[in-house]
C-alpha cells in the first residue's frame, strides 16, 4: 500500500492546480488519471471547440468579404482535414502541457489507471492500492446518451466524437437546442453543411429569457439553419445511407432525414464507476456527488470539485472550486460556493455573455426591477465591424440599486459582460458603473449609457 497525504482523482481544471498548491505546501500528493490529461476543457470542450469556432468564423467572414470592400478570387471552401489538424495541434499542446506539469511537480506521483474507492481513505488504481488523509474527486462528466429506439444500431456523434471528424457532413442533424448543440450547429453550417437543430422544448436554450432565445433563433435562421422546436426526438432509423430522426411534434414533418446526427442533450457525471458506495459517499439521483458550501462531501475527508458535484458546469467554476478548497484548507479562509455569481458564455457568433440572474429569475425572486436594453445596432463598434446582431440587457434591483444580472448578446459580449462583475461582487450601486469612463469605440462603453436609461419593469 502506497501512503500519501492527498489523493486527487482526475486532471481536469481543478485537479492539477490543487495538486500544485498542496505539493508546494509540503504535502505528499498522488494524482490519478485514467485517460488523457486535462479533462473535458482541454480534450473535447473549450480548447478544441473554440478553435473550431474560430475556423468557422473566418469562413463566414471570407464569404462576407465583399461587404467590407475585399475581393476574394473565387468561392470560399473549407479544408476540414486542415481545420481538424489545427484543432488537434492546439489540443495536444495543452494536453501534453498538463501531463508534463504533473509529472515534473515536486512531491507528486502520477498514476495512470482507473481509480475506485475501497473505503473512505483508500483507492485501488489497477494493481496499486493508495491511501491518504484526504481525497479529492475531479472526474468531470461525459455526454448523456438517451435510450432511444434505433440508437444501438446506428452511428451517432457526440461532442467528444465530433473531435475526430475530418470531413464535412452533408446534412448534420443536431438533437438538442442548448449551448453545445447551437455552437456545433452554427459551426458546421459555416463549414458548409446543411444543418437542422431539433429541440424538444418550445424554444432554444430554455434556461435563458425568451428575448435572448428568440434573438439567437433569428441569428441562426439567418444563416439558413433549419430549427425545429417543440419536437421531441423519439427514435432513430437508417435512411438513404444516412439517418432519420423521428420526432413527436405538432408542427412540421414527423421525420428529419440527414447524413449524420449529433446528440447534444446534456451531460452526466463520471461517478458511476468510482465505488462511491464503498466509501459511503452520497450522490443525487443524477449521479452528482453531494457537497456542502465548501465542496466537502458527507464523508469529511473527501471533496468533490468540478462538473461531478453539480455545482457548476464550466471550466471557470471548476477552477473556482479549486480556489475555494485550497484557500480554506491551506490559508484558513472561509470561502463558499454560494458566494459565486453565475457567469458563462454561449460561443455562437455573435456570442452571449451572461452574468447573474435572468429576468425570469429576478421576477421569481420578487425583485422590483429596473431594466435597460439596447440593440447592438446602436453600438458604434458593432456597426464599424459590420456585426450588429443582438442586444444588451441589464437588470437592477430598484430598492438596493445593485446590479442583478445582464445578458449581452452581440459582438464582444463574452468580454463586455465582465465589466459588470466586479461591481456585482463588491455590491456597489449601479451608478458606480454608470459614472465610469470607458474607451471609445468599444462595446463596453454603452453599458453606462444603458444604466443611465433604466426604466421600471413590471
Amino acid at each position: 500500500m502506497d501512503r500519501y497525504d492527498d489523493l486527487i482523482i482526475g486532471t481536469g481544471q481543478a485537479g492539477p492546480a490543487l495538486a500544485e498548491r498542496l505539493a508546494k505546501a509540503g504535502r505528499r500528493v498522488a494524482v490519478i488519471e485514467k485517460g488523457r490529461f486535462g479533462g473535458t476543457c482541454v480534450n473535447n470542450g473549450c480548447t478544441p471547440t473554440k478553435t473550431l469556432v474560430a475556423s468557422a468564423y473566418v469562413a463566414r467572414q471570407a464569404r462576407r468579404a465583399a461587404e467590407y470592400g475585399v475581393a476574394i478570387g473565387g468561392p470560399v471552401t473549407v479544408d476540414m482535414a486542415r481545420v481538424k489538424a489545427r484543432k488537434d495541434a492546439l489540443t495536444n499542446r495543452s494536453t501534453q502541457g498538463v501531463e508534463k506539469w504533473m509529472r515534473t511537480l515536486p512531491n507528486t506521483t502520477v498514476y495512470q489507471g482507473h481509480a475506485r474507492f475501497v473505503d473512505a481513505h483508500t483507492l485501488k488504481v489497477d494493481s496499486n492500492t493508495l491511501t491518504a488523509e484526504r481525497i479529492f474527486i475531479n472526474v468531470g462528466g461525459r455526454p448523456y446518451i438517451p435510450d432511444l429506439p434505433g440508437l444501438n444500431r446506428l452511428p451517432y456523434l457526440t461532442n467528444e466524437t465530433m473531435m475526430d471528424v475530418d470531413f464535412l457532413p452533408e446534412h448534420l442533424i443536431v438533437v438538442g437546442g442548448s449551448y453545445v448543440g447551437l455552437e456545433f450547429g452554427q459551426m458546421y453550417r459555416r463549414f458548409g453543411s446543411r444543418v437542422t437543430i431539433v429541440e424538444m422544448g418550445p424554444r432554444l436554450i430554455g434556461r435563458e429569457d425568451p428575448d435572448v432565445s428568440d434573438a439567437i433563433k433569428d441569428i441562426l435562421a439567418a444563416e439558413e439553419i433549419d430549427i425545429r422546436v417543440n419536437a421531441k426526438c423519439v427514435a432513430l432509423e437508417a435512411a438513404n445511407g444516412g439517418v432519420a430522426v423521428k420526432v413527436d411534434c405538432s408542427n412540421g414533418p414527423p421525420t428529419v432525414a440527414g447524413s449524420h446526427v449529433l446528440l447534444a442533450v446534456g451531460r452526466v457525471p463520471n461517478t458511476d464507476d468510482l465505488g462511491l458506495r464503498e466509501a459511503g459517499i452520497e450522490s443525487d439521483a443524477h449521479g452528482f456527488i453531494k457537497v456542502d458550501d465548501t465542496l466537502r462531501t458527507n464523508v469529511s475527508n473527501v471533496y468533490a470539485l468540478g462538473d461531478c458535484n453539480g455545482r457548476g458546469a464550466f471550466t471557470h467554476t471548476a477552477y473556482n472550486d479549486f480556489e475555494i478548497v485550497a484557500d480554506n484548507l491551506l490559508s484558513g479562509a472561509n470561502r463558499k460556493v454560494s458566494d459565486r455569481i453565475p457567469i458563462y458564455g454561449l460561443f455562437t457568433d455573435p456570442p452571449l455573455g451572461r452574468v447573474g440572474m435572468t429576468e425570469a429569475e429576478a421576477r421569481h425572486a420578487g425583485c422590483k426591477l429596473l431594466m435597460g436594453r439596447l440593440p447592438m445596432s446602436k453600438v458604434a463598434r458593432a456597426r464599424e465591424k459590420g456585426e450588429t446582431q443582438g442586444f444588451m440587457k441589464v437588470l437592477v434591483d430598484a430598492d438596493s440599486s445593485r446590479i442583478l444580472g445582464a445578458a449581452i448578446l452581440g459582438v464582444g459580449g463574452d468580454e463586455a459582460v465582465h465589466s459588470l462583475v466586479d461591481a456585482m461582487y463588491a455590491r456597489l450601486p449601479y451608478v458606480a458603473v454608470q459614472h465610469g469612463v470607458r474607451i471609445h469605440p468599444t462595446v463596453s462603453e454603452l453599458i453606462p449609457t444603458i444604466l443611465g436609461e433604466l426604466e421600471p419593469s413590471a
